[in-house]
């Protein structure tokens, strides 16, 4: 008797050693293939917030003191489509992540069960048994770890669809505020448009009164209609632009910009005139690991893939499931619940592969390429991080003096044009020099524009490339794994 007891202990202890076993490779993170700082044309120009945040800890709130473009925000995130879909994600991978949880424990539920034989006796009576109680069917005893890899790889899915919505989040706030940014400067070329046209066509109606007059030639007046044209051409074209701008940016609102959520720029303001964004340091590429969201997502797929080995190794080994049930027992339906009917069953079974055609070499070659993969991607993520951030802190280091040398040649062509005038009311220079001055002064102006809507924009690209846009919540709402 004491011998047989220690067997059954030995057994027992075996059983509880190899149910902590786990056939999935150790991690061990990639290492990051970028280099250890930013290309010298970034350092130049790389500033910190008064505070010395970084870009991830600064709350969008605070990065964007626009009042009318936190609203737009705003009302984005509440309404904005992708998003709603990265959220739903979750709580779909928060529901498969229960699911294989729920594995790792037996079901328990009532069962009745009736059968009806021929007896072996050759009688030709009839043999019934009834049972009714509850019954555990099919409950994998996890030896090998098979379902705890299982477990372990939709929980890194999980947490890589919450990374998933905060990159989302991220790209959408970005998105919202280039696209602001976009119509304003739209509205501020239209006015310089118009204001190009309506100069033009006072010049036209001196062309047409001096040709009418006999005082210039029809070149003169060809030319002189030449650029009126071009100005309405070019009002069209910004009207256009303005307009589908205006439709991308209601996209991302998920409802139209009217009423409140109308973009007005104020008249006789520009750009200029908007409220600053601060500044925001860039940091080491090192820190990208820990600020990024979409690289801190593809690692989580990457821990995924690495479980799911552990999963196709463990499926070499004995498959161990237990079913149980304890109840009531009679031959007789009528009799089922009598007293004195109590009875119990346990059925344990083991499956041992022996031959599966290479099912089993296949599924683990599938989850070791899978992981290749996610190796190869989560390598990438940090490769297209370091290169956004560095073209980022490129723009930062060049729109701004781009600008200030743009504004100076703006400034020297409205002086010209101002003396081309005056030289030609007095007949000193040709026309010709005059509309060349009309034209030069209308595309230097819309340069200045557009430059400074690249360096805007260039400070939003590089929030959001820094991770900016999502502040970690101080709860963790995680479900924690047993």
């Amino acid at each position: 008797m004491t011998t047989m007891m220690t067997q059954r202990l030995t057994v027992l202890a075996a059983a509880l050693v190899l149910a902590g076993c786990s056939f999935a490779p150790k991690y061990e993170r990639p290492l990051a293939p970028i280099a250890g700082d930013w290309p010298v044309l970034g350092l130049a120009t790389t500033g910190t917030t008064p505070a010395g945040q970084a870009a991830s800890a600064l709350e969008w709130q605070t990065f964007f003191s626009d009042p009318q473009l936190r609203k737009l925000i705003e009302v984005s995130l509440i309404n904005n489509r992708d998003l709603r879909i990265a959220v739903l994600t979750i709580e779909q991978a928060r529901a498969q992540f229960q699911i294989r949880r729920a594995d790792q424990f037996p079901s328990v539920g009532a069962a009745i069960t009736g059968s009806r034989m021929p007896s072996t006796t050759g009688n030709g009576s009839i043999t019934s048994a009834y049972t009714a109680g509850l019954a555990m069917t099919s409950y994998e005893i996890d030896f090998f770890g098979r379902v705890a890899s299982l477990k372990d790889a939709a929980l890194s899915q999980y947490l890589a669809t919450e990374e998933g919505r905060k990159t989302t989040q991220i790209t959408l706030i970005a998105s919202v505020a280039n696209g602001y940014l976009s119509l304003l400067a739209d509205q501020e070329s239209l006015a310089i448009t118009q204001q190009t046209l309506d100069s033009r066509v006072v010049s036209l109606k001196l062309s047409q009164l001096r040709f009418d007059n006999g005082v210039s030639s029809e070149l003169d007046l060809r030319q002189s209609e030449s650029l009126v044209e071009a100005a309405r051409v070019s009002l069209a074209q910004l009207q256009r632009q303005r307009a589908l701008d205006e439709n991308a940016l209601s996209l991302l609102l998920g409802q139209p910009l009217t009423a409140d959520l109308a973009v007005v720029l104020p008249a006789g303001q520009g750009l200029a005139d908007r409220p600053v964004m601060a500044d925001v340091p860039a940091g080491l590429p090192s820190d990208l690991l820990a600020l990024r969201p979409d690289i801190r997502q593809a690692e989580q797929q990457l821990l995924a893939a690495n479980a799911n080995i552990g999963a196709a190794r463990a499926a070499f080994f004995p498959k161990i499931s237990l079913t149980a049930s304890a109840g009531s027992a009679s031959s007789n339906l009528s009799g089922l619940f009598d007293s004195g009917t109590y009875g119990w069953t346990l059925a344990p079974q083991l499956f041992l592969p022996l031959f599966d055609a290479g099912r089993n070499q296949a599924g683990l070659e599938v989850s070791k390429a899978t992981r290749d993969i996610a190796v190869a991607q989560y390598e990438k993520a940090i490769q297209t991080a370091f290169r956004e951030v560095a073209d980022a802190l490129a723009g930062r280091a060049t729109l701004g003096v781009q600008l200030k040398a743009q504004q100076a040649q703006t400034t020297a062509e409205a002086a010209r044009f101002k003396l081309s005038d005056l030289r030609y009311q007095n007949g000193i220079a040709s026309q010709l020099d005059l509309l060349d001055a009309q034209r030069a002064l209308f595309a230097a102006q819309q340069a200045v524009v557009q430059t400074r809507l690249q360096q805007l924009q260039n400070q939003v690209t590089l929030y959001k490339t820094l991770g900016g846009g999502w502040k970690e919540a101080a709860l963790n709402t995680l479900p924690s794994a047993p």
